[in-house]
């Protein structure tokens, strides 16, 4: 139980730094959260900086991975295999530990980003096919719609399954249900992008120069 519990309070501070919020006061002297969308994930920061949105994106992914990463040190894959169960439970939690920090930052009061790039760059580490069709959805939307929530939101939403139908041998039942709650939060944060699509006053995604 301690080694969870360790993993989740560690991977939570690692997804709670504000890479968005920081990178935009650093560079451009805003406070991001008062312009666009107010978010401080790598699309609102994209839209006022696409090289500070890229940016952003990488280092939140990067938190995730990091968290994930750690979580393998402390269980030490050598004695469990890197194919156990308990492995899979156990880096499910420090994703889902990272995104959380993401969504509700210490430092900024708990008002943070959605969580998607946090979600991506853990997952990436040990269900890498999952993520890859995850982000073909989102690319196919992306294409037709033009709406990043929207894909966001398929694709997220899509992740479980595709990480039950790739992984299910080494996913605990447990595990994939730490999977789920991770997608539904994901989901949870873009309430108000879901209200706008039912309302067709989302904005489009447009890259701005700069």
């Amino acid at each position: 139980m301690l080694p969870f519990l360790f993993t989740a309070g560690i991977s939570y501070l690692l997804g709670s730094i504000p890479f968005g919020y920081i990178l935009v006061r650093t560079f451009r002297g805003q406070d991001i959260r008062t312009s666009g969308s107010g978010n401080i994930g790598a699309t609102n920061v994209a839209r006022s900086s696409p090289a500070l949105g890229m940016l952003t994106l990488v280092l939140d992914a990067g938190k995730g991975f990091l968290a994930v990463y750690l979580a393998i040190f402390i269980l030490n894959r050598t004695s469990l295999g890197y194919y156990d169960a308990r492995l899979y439970s156990m880096m499910s939690l420090a994703t889902l530990s990272a995104i959380v920090g993401h969504m509700f930052p210490v430092w900024l009061n708990f008002h943070g980003g959605k969580g998607v790039a946090a979600a991506f760059g853990g997952f990436l580490l040990f269900a890498p096919r999952a993520i890859l069709g995850a982000v073909i959805v989102f690319l196919l939307i992306i294409l037709i719609t033009r709406y990043v929530s929207l894909a966001s939101i398929i694709a997220t939403a899509i992740f479980p399954l595709f990480a039950w139908l790739f992984y299910r041998r080494y996913f605990s039942p447990g595990g994939i249900v730490i999977v789920s709650i991770a997608s539904f939060l994901v989901i949870l944060r873009h309430h108000q992008n879901i209200g706008r699509l039912f309302a067709g006053t989302e904005p489009r995604f447009q890259l701005r120069r700069g």
